[in-house]
């Protein structure tokens, strides 16, 4: 009997496909995720945008009389979500009718919905490396224990991140192991059957934050440069030219003078310029009552010219402005400043992550549907997936094809960071 096309053959594929997808998210579960539906058109291109919140400046007076006090601006920024490649997993159409029949789907779409998870959550990890703001502990060095993973969540508190919505905290399955000795009582709760995400968690809550395991963290191979230090020729510091995408370009010279690559999650930090709290707007104290060097981490690929120039564009950018109600320095960092490329030449990282879940979204774009008989399927959570059946009549085959489309964002690169040991 030939193969038959029941009007129900994508419903009955998208239903173990999607089950198969949940099962293995991890990072991509704890961001702010949905369905950017009706958000693009021709006019959009290939962004949508979200609109920041606004600050200002409180005024004290004596007698109330504000004849004198100037008001304060009112700027509207906006985080822009950036559509990025499909997706993709397809099989011949044969193999998933039998599969059907023989009730055998869960063993042929399992492990295609799992490479669609792992390549998207090693894109988008490598997405939340590179727009990662705060620093936690000594650039390079391994955690190995709960104090220096505490680090992160004393971090964030220090810098004024809400605790109005989860925090997390991710780790190298060896960083797993090297906090087993102290974990004792830590750990999630075991079950007959749970989810990779389940699976993933040491701990619901330390420090304020959820811990877990991923093997999905990006890696980078540092520069190459041996003289990390430059200096700063220009800079804008204005909350004006951040404000849209929270990055800001700094010119720099005075590197080795040499050619050299400097990777997209580099991080850089400036000589006696202080992180501020962005609730207090005080200066970050550590527990050694010293201020907080500012930090920041480099967002593209740039390499330095022959003469150690470069410019870098760097996520969390410093903002100063007198009388800023967005000044996320103490000072303005300027022309002559000293700044250094953390870490040591041609070196391997591959930095732990945390961050706020509002730190980053992840976004789903609805896809167009082919001339084929389509599916669409939606997590609980807003990510769309279609599964399409059709055919190539010039090389006479049938196929079934798995698409998500995704979109990043980084609503706030002040809300998560790279996490390292202390030295």
């Amino acid at each position: 009997m030939a193969n038959s096309f029941d009007s129900n053959f994508t419903r009955k594929l998208a239903r173990v496909f999607l089950d198969k997808f949940e099962s293995n998210r991890v990072m991509s579960k704890n961001v702010d995720t949905q369905l950017l539906a009706g958000k693009f058109a021709p006019d959009t291109g290939d962004t949508v945008d979200f609109k920041r919140p606004t600050d200002y400046v409180s005024v004290r007076t004596s007698g109330g009389d504000l004849s004198s006090a100037t008001a304060s601006d009112i700027i509207t920024g906006k985080a822009s979500g950036t559509v990025q490649n499909y997706f993709t997993a397809f099989v011949d159409y044969d193999e998933a009718d039998e599969a059907i029949k023989m009730d055998q789907l869960d063993q042929l779409l399992a492990p295609m919905a799992t490479r669609i998870v792992t390549d998207l959550e090693l894109d988008f990890s490598s997405f939340m490396m590179k727009n990662s703001g705060l620093l936690a502990g000594t650039y390079g060095e391994g955690v190995s224990t709960w104090a220096e993973v505490a680090t992160a969540g004393a971090v964030m508190a220090a810098n004024g991140v809400p605790s109005d919505d989860g925090w997390y905290y991710a780790v190298n399955p060896y960083t797993q192991t090297s906090l087993a000795g102290d974990q004792r009582s830590l750990g999630a709760d075991a079950g007959l059957e749970r989810t990779a995400h389940e699976r993933a968690i040491i701990t619901d809550n330390f420090a304020g934050m959820r811990v877990m395991q991923a093997t999905t963290l990006s890696s980078i191979t540092s520069t190459a440069l041996t003289d990390r230090a430059g200096v700063i020729g220009s800079v804008d510091v204005t909350y004006l030219t951040a404000k849209d995408t929270m990055k800001q370009s700094i010119a720099i010279t005075g590197l080795e003078a040499q050619a050299n690559l400097i990777p997209a999650g580099s991080v850089v930090q400036v000589t006696g310029k202080y992180r501020n709290n962005l609730s207090t707007r005080q200066a970050v104290v550590n527990g050694a009552q010293e201020n907080v060097l500012w930090t920041g981490v480099v967002t593209a690929d740039a390499t330095t010219t022959a003469g150690g120039a470069v410019t870098l564009v760097v996520s969390g950018p410093a903002i100063y402005e007198a009388a800023g109600s967005y000044n996320t320095t103490t000072s303005a960092i300027a022309a002559s400043d000293v700044i250094t490329i953390l870490g040591a030449a041609s070196t391997l990282y591959q930095p732990n992550l945390f961050w706020h879940k509002k730190a980053f979204s992840l976004g789903s774009v609805p896809i167009k549907k082919l001339h084929s008989t389509d599916t669409l399927a939606t997590t609980e959570d807003g990510l769309q997936m279609r599964v399409s059946k059709g055919s190539n009549w010039t090389k006479n085959t049938q196929q079934v094809r798995f698409d998500l489309r995704p979109a990043y964002s980084c609503l706030n690169p002040f809300f998560a960071g790279q996490g390292f040991g202390v030295a």
